[in-house]
């Protein structure tokens, strides 16, 4: 099981490969909306906005997140640092119940560029 600390690198390492990324997956990256990253493991949740193609204001707090962001992700602090890392792809965690992914449609049908 990740740490707190561990996770929080890996969205930095995230937020750091959508800033990089070019054509469609930019794209997408450049919405502006809330975001949560719910840690079940740890039972955490990070909380911050996707903006400008980056993950920005990153906040954690215990717990269950005190409001519903336009984008949720849960999954455990493995799974979120196997993604990042390249070694879990995200479509296959998602398809295997590993990860949960939660937006509006509009988002999803952007969002999946990314996935």
């Amino acid at each position: 099981m990740a740490n707190a600390e561990e996770c929080r690198e890996a969205l930095e390492q995230l937020s750091r490969n959508l800033a990089r990324s070019t054509g469609d997956v930019r794209k997408a990256a450049t919405l502006d909306r809330s975001l949560t990253c719910r840690i079940t493991d740890l039972d955490l949740t990070f909380t911050g906005r996707l903006r400008d193609g980056r993950i920005q204001d990153v906040t954690e707090a215990p717990g269950e997140p005190a409001e519903k962001a336009e984008i949720r992700l849960t999954m455990s602090s493995d799974d979120l640092l196997a993604m990042v890392g390249g070694t879990l792809h995200f479509a296959s965690a998602w398809a295997g119940g590993r990860v949960r992914l939660e937006a509006g449609f509009r988002d999803l049908l952007r969002l999946r560029t990314l996935l």
